[in-house]
């Protein structure tokens, strides 16, 4: 560690003041992406073709709960982390992962603070969030049909602990940022000044934002020297989206800035952090695909035209977006040569499934990109092969193109020909439900 994360870079927080409102969560992210922002999910999460609230889930904490109250698996309590070990290790969650923000921006909130941050851990699929000290483990699944489910198991000790959905967490993770479906999002927001007339401002990122916007109220473990971002400083701070910023202190651990107990590693990982912030929206785009498709299936049909009640819903436009952000054609760049500090670099990498020639989509580049060969390794999710058929389809032709090199678009001249022959070769190896025209060899 070099310094203390406890500075402001910008300035005097004066920008911050003369509103009284607990939270204000400003959507900058319009500012932030290259890309311009899509549409919505603009149905209720309970219409009939959806049945958010009560259809039937497979997710893996939906069966990981089945488990407990059969008998058929304890989890263990610990003093201090409560449930958390015995989530991940049943889950397949990484210790890994682990990322840190002192945002009060979970129901715990009155909990969390730069000297207690709360804890993220994920996998693909699944995130545990820890409070140390708070009264639930908070958890989300991604359903193969249903999309994100949001989950709570109560830190305290019983033979068998329920792990129940809990839809307070919509409050946040159902809006505009989450494409208008439950889900999932990395949020940023401006460390609050002690000013009982102070506001909070915040917004989302992803793989497309500028490092220089992201991590505000993150700690980030393992940055390089000299790289800008609004992690690591709990002081209140001017900032003006895409203007000049300072190099954020760096941190090489988190030791010496809380105490630490019950953290299972003493890292806030910026691999770990990339990852996350991809894997989020990704997942955003699977859900909000295939409930349109759903909606659009369920309309009623006429003959001759087209139903008064029929959705305005374009799949291929949908698709479009979805295939766009699946192979990372606005990837925001990155410094060469970032190095993951805990260890979340190696395990995700290890990762299959393999080609024929030991490649996998989990490898990581960082070396001015996040992957190897840049196709997110959610299509091989469970939520991708459950989209309808018609979403489906839309998907994989849109790739096509783009893969093909049949997309005349400057943009897409970043991908390369190496890129894009890895990636089909790759999907042909290990993707099982991949359409017969990926074949081709108009590579």
């Amino acid at each position: 560690m070099t310094s203390q994360p406890r500075r402001s870079r910008f300035g005097p927080a004066h920008a911050l003041l003369g509103v009284t409102v607990v939270a204000l969560l400003a959507a900058l992210s319009a500012t932030t992406l290259r890309g311009q922002r899509g549409g919505v999910f603009r149905e209720s999460r309970d219409h009939p073709a959806i049945r958010y609230s009560s259809g039937p889930t497979t997710d893996a904490v939906t069966a990981l709960n089945d488990t407990v109250q059969s008998g058929d698996l304890e989890l263990a309590f610990e003093p201090t982390t409560g449930y958390l070990h015995a989530i991940l290790t049943a889950l397949n969650v990484p210790v890994e992962s682990q990322v840190t923000v002192f945002s009060k921006t979970s129901f715990q909130a009155n909990r969390i603070s730069p000297e207690n941050p709360r804890a993220v851990f994920f996998n693909d699929t699944v995130a545990v969030g820890w409070v140390r000290g708070g009264d639930v483990l908070e958890i989300a699944s991604l359903d193969p049909r249903q999309g994100v489910l949001f989950f709570s198991i109560d830190q305290k000790p019983a033979e068998r602990p329920q792990i129940q959905r809990n839809d307070r967490c919509l409050a946040c993770h159902l809006s505009w940022d989450t494409l208008g479906v439950p889900g999932l999002v990395t949020l940023n927001t401006l460390p609050m000044p002690d000013d009982p007339n102070a506001y909070a401002v915040g917004w989302t990122t992803d793989h497309r934002s500028p490092l220089a916007d992201r991590w505000g109220s993150w700690y980030v473990t393992g940055a390089p020297p000299g790289l800008s971002h609004l992690g690591n400083t709990a002081e209140p701070m001017e900032y003006l989206p895409g203007g000049p910023s300072d190099p954020a202190p760096e941190l090489a651990t988190l030791e010496g800035l809380f105490d630490l107990s019950g953290y299972p590693t003493p890292y806030s990982d910026i691999v770990a952090m990339l990852v996350l912030e991809h894997r989020n929206h990704m997942i955003n785009l699977l859900v909000r695909i295939g409930w349109e498709a759903r909606v659009v299936g369920h309309a009623p049909q006429t003959t001759g035209g087209t139903s008064r009640d029929q959705p305005q819903i374009d799949l291929a436009d949908t698709a479009e977006e979805l295939v766009d952000y699946l192979l990372f054609i606005d990837e925001a760049p990155l410094p060469a040569g970032l190095r993951s500090t805990s260890g979340f670099a190696e395990r995700f990498s290890a990762q299959g499934p393999f080609d024929n020639q030991t490649r996998s989509l989990h490898q990581l580049d960082l070396d001015g990109r996040l992957l190897r060969y840049p196709c997110s390794p959610l299509i091989y999710a469970a939520a991708f092969d459950a989209l309808p058929a018609e979403a489906l389809a839309a998907v994989y032709a849109r790739m096509w193109v783009v893969l093909s090199g049949a997309a005349p678009e400057p943009r897409y001249e970043r991908l390369s020909r190496e890129d894009r022959l890895a990636i089909v070769e790759i999907l042909r190896d290990t993707k099982t439900t991949l359409p017969e025209y990926f074949d081709s060899d108009v590579l």
